[in-house]
């Protein structure tokens, strides 16, 4: 466990036709925040999911339009220093069914998306390959 302070509070807008997850990682860089969580919504063109099974990841591609219901996430520096984005999504379509999973590339903003970014101090987060999972995992270290 870490304990630390909330910093600042970020919020963006984001655009049609950008890639929602390379946005909050581009955004969290400019900001230079090394530690932190976040949360998004708005509407989705197309949304890319996976889903973690048995040591790998399964995806899956949605069209849209779809709503995102729910976008959380945390952020943590990767082994080269660069903001590395854990982010979960919840997106509806127009019937009201919900898909849900990692939000992964290829996921494009449709009308909008607002994201807010709530900056961790003090805190030292890093996500590092772990063998016998295959992922990068959060290192409290």
């Amino acid at each position: 466990m870490q304990k630390g302070n909330t910093g600042r509070i970020i919020v963006v807008r984001i655009y049609e036709g950008e890639d929602l997850l390379q946005t909050i990682r581009r955004k969290a860089e400019e900001a230079e925040v090394k530690a932190g969580h976040f949360s998004a919504i708005g509407s989705l063109s197309k949304a890319r999911l996976g889903y973690y099974r048995d040591g790998k990841y399964e995806y899956r591609t949605f069209a849209g339009p779809l709503e995102i219901a729910s976008c959380n996430g945390n952020i943590a520096l990767d082994e080269d220093g660069k903001a590395a984005i854990h982010a979960h999504i919840v997106v509806s379509d127009e019937q009201f069914r919900a898909f849900g999973g990692h939000l992964t590339e290829e996921s494009i903003v449709g009308a909008t998306a607002e994201l807010v970014i709530v900056e961790g101090t003090g805190l030292n987060l890093q996500r590092s390959f772990d063998e016998k999972t295959g992922l990068k995992l959060l290192r409290l270290g």
